[in-house]
């Protein structure tokens, strides 16, 4: 992380500063996408949105990747262990976790509620456990946590001018996570987990053995569409949130509502192939939104100067 955006949040403890570089460091390795929107950002907020995406990452590391050795029982006391711990460290207001350092300054800096932590911490765990859901209703008990909550911890570092700006951040969240789920398919099976809803894929004709044999039938590619077709509402009824947020932080959720909804039209562009290949929203596109957008955030941070920069509570 450039030490620029360091010193313009007010950071300047160096371990402090190295656990922030850290969360730096797995955002632009894991979330390109995001990384990119981020970087339309006031230099002096980035470093808060690394530290929550850092925190997201991590955690899911724990779920499927760094602990990919161990069974699901020592994955869940490893990640009961490890959040037990950071949040006993939201409540002293300090950690010396390389990662978490960085996250609960971000959180107390910006008062952002512990409850959201809680919520996103008994999601993954539900990741050891849980490998289907049968509605839409159930599905959403995983993605609140996973996702809904994900915005909700964003909002306050974008700085709302009106509550709602909190409703439209979890359906932009939510449309992120399913618009995942239908690209990942494929990757999901791999770990035994289907998150799309079966109940909804049985009104197709479509079963679990079905996507298991990995073969794209009609009945599938119409109860994907039908997947894609939530993503798009969800994304339509977050729009106006975006006008809620400080002008600063605007271009940057617009780019990544474009570029993440994105894509759906990247799986319904490859004929919902979701077995054969993973749909990507190309560079020529990210850059196509990137630019424009980039301009944006420069005019509206020489309007309206970049907000709150070291937090909420160092401005208050």
């Amino acid at each position: 992380m450039s030490g620029r955006d360091l010193d313009a949040a007010g950071i300047t403890e160096p371990r402090l500063r190295e656990s922030y570089a850290r969360c730096r460091e797995l955002n632009a390795a894991h979330g390109k996408t995001y990384y990119l929107a981020t970087l339309l950002l006031p230099p002096g907020k980035r470093p808060y949105v690394h530290a929550l995406y850092g925190f997201a990452r991590y955690a899911d590391e724990i779920v499927d990747d760094l602990a990919s050795t161990l069974s699901d029982e020592q994955k869940a006391q490893w990640l009961t262990g490890w959040g037990e711990r950071f949040l006993d460290d939201l409540d002293r207001g300090h950690s010396t976790d390389p990662v978490c350092a960085a996250v609960v300054d971000t959180v107390t800096r910006w008062r952002i509620p512990r409850a959201h932590f809680e919520a996103f911490l008994t999601s993954m765990a539900m990741d050891l456990t849980v490998r289907e859901y049968q509605t839409y209703d159930d599905l959403y008990q995983y993605v609140y946590g996973s996702a809904a909550v994900i915005g909700l911890q964003m909002v306050p570092i974008l700085e709302p001018s009106d509550p709602q700006a909190y409703d439209h951040a979890m359906e932009l969240g939510v449309a992120f996570q399913l618009a995942n789920f239908i690209r990942d398919v494929a990757e999901d099976l791999d770990r035994g987990r289907v998150y799309l809803p079966l109940r909804e894929l049985a009104e197709h004709g479509v079963t679990r053995a079905d996507l298991e044999r990995r073969e794209l039938t009609p009945a599938l590619r119409a109860a994907l569409a039908a997947q894609v077709s939530r993503v798009r509402v969800l994304e339509e009824r977050s729009r106006p949130g975006i006008a809620m947020l400080h002008p600063s932080s605007q271009p940057c959720i617009e780019a990544a509502r474009v570029l993440y909804c994105g894509i759906v039209d990247a799986v319904a562009a490859i004929d919902y192939q979701v077995f054969q290949r993973r749909a990507r929203v190309s560079m020529s596109r990210r850059l196509a939104v990137a630019g424009p957008a980039w301009l944006r955030a420069v005019r509206a941070r020489r309007r309206f100067g970049p907000g709150h920069v070291r937090g909420l509570v160092d401005n208050a």
